[in-house]
């Protein structure tokens, strides 16, 4: 006994993938992980000493739904300073994790019926949190370079908001101004609601990020959201924010408080350190995560396999078709090479020709991986 609602949200693939992958290895089989979503790298030091320092301070009890007030303040001005995103610290709301921020502002802003479209490939939760509010995708379809070319003729009456995710997962895209501007004039002629996930801002390679919510006629129709995981190695802690229209902000702070009630206190102490602190550990990240990436393309184009050059987050997503699609070549990788890797078709249905290799681990690993890969398919 399960309601339609709850019936109608698919289990994570990637979380899936993810745990089947660790189950091997505790087995005792030599399982290269490349399907996981997270920096291979510790915490750096000074966060981790800010959130036990705040444990040892007894700061283990409730706090605001929306967040501590100095941490709402330090993304504020984060936000300000970075983002070119106008905010206040009461703009700002802090969620445990950015995905729970993605669900509560999908279902703030979406009516039972209306549409949601998603520029395909897109990360595997936004579907069903679309499907949990009783609202349907419409996939907008992308060039080679996973750059959006059909948005506009996607639009119809029940269309309520876009999601857009740059850099994105899983294809590494990065959404130039042209692009974004783009889908900013279709928003605001159609009176639609923007979703912007820029979780990956940080990890970005050549290119400049760019916030939605920055562009002139977006501040009152785009939600923000961030998050602590990727830049600081943070998956585990769980600490997420967003920001957007008052209205909005309003309703998703409704929900939370009858929902999660709260990001972890001790967390929130942690993520005021990340954000006022050094970033030096977040450099040195993302020049390791660049060589690993560079090594992964040119080693996947030597051996035939087609694959663009991602512009950020730390993700390949190379067109496996000529070895049989997504789901077969995902399969045959971790039985017959011991890759643990994401078909494309778990990211909608222009990702079925397309496999997601993470190259969140080491570049030993990554070579390892290739030469598996090598021996599959010669």
């Amino acid at each position: 006994m399960v309601s339609a609602r709850i019936a109608s949200i698919h289990e994570s693939t990637t979380l899936k993938i993810s745990a089947t992958a660790k189950k091997l290895t505790a087995s005792g089989l030599d399982i290269i992980d490349m399907g996981v979503g997270e920096p291979d790298f510790d915490t750096p030091k000074h966060i981790v000493e800010a959130g036990c320092n705040s444990i040892r301070m007894g700061e283990t009890h409730y706090a605001p739904t929306g967040g501590i007030p100095e941490l709402r303040q330090a993304i504020a001005e984060k936000l300000n300073r970075e983002n070119l995103i106008h905010s206040t610290a009461e703009d700002v709301i802090v969620t445990p994790g950015a995905k729970m921020a993605v669900f509560a502002a999908i279902q703030a802003l979406l009516q039972e019926g209306e549409e949601c479209i998603l520029i395909g490939p897109s990360w595997v939760s936004y579907e069903p949190s679309v499907a949990f509010a009783g609202g349907s995708v419409v996939w907008g379809e992308v060039d080679a370079d996973f750059m959006p070319r059909n948005i506009a003729e996607k639009i119809s009456p029940k269309t309520r908001m876009i999601i857009i995710n740059s850099p994105s997962n899983p294809t590494g895209a990065v959404f130039e101004r042209p692009v974004l501007e783009e889908i900013r004039d279709l928003a605001i002629d159609h009176d639609l609601f923007v979703i912007s996930d820029e979780i990956y801002e940080k990890i970005i390679y050549d290119h400049e990020h760019i916030s939605m919510g920055s562009l002139p006629g977006m501040e009152e129709r785009t939600v923000t959201i961030n998050g602590f995981s990727k830049a600081y190695a943070m998956t585990g802690w769980r600490l997420g924010y967003l920001t957007g229209p008052k209205e909005t902000m309003k309703w998703v702070i409704r929900l939370l408080s009858h929902s999660v009630s709260q990001a972890t206190t001790f967390v929130q102490r942690a993520g005021v350190v990340a954000l006022q602190g050094p970033e030096d550990d977040v450099d040195m990240m993302v020049a390791e995560f660049r060589a690993r990436r560079d090594l992964l393309v040119a080693g996947l184009k030597s051996l035939g396999i087609p694959c663009s050059v991602p512009g950020g987050a730390f993700y390949v997503f190379p067109d496996v078709s000529g070895f049989g699609g997504g789901d077969l070549f995902t399969e045959r990788l971790l039985k017959e090479a011991l890759i643990a890797a994401t078909p494309g078709s778990a990211f909608g249905p222009g990702g079925r020709d397309y496999v997601r290799l993470s190259y969140a681990t080491s570049q030993n690993r990554i070579r390892q991986a290739l030469e598996r890969i090598e021996k599959l398919i010669m």
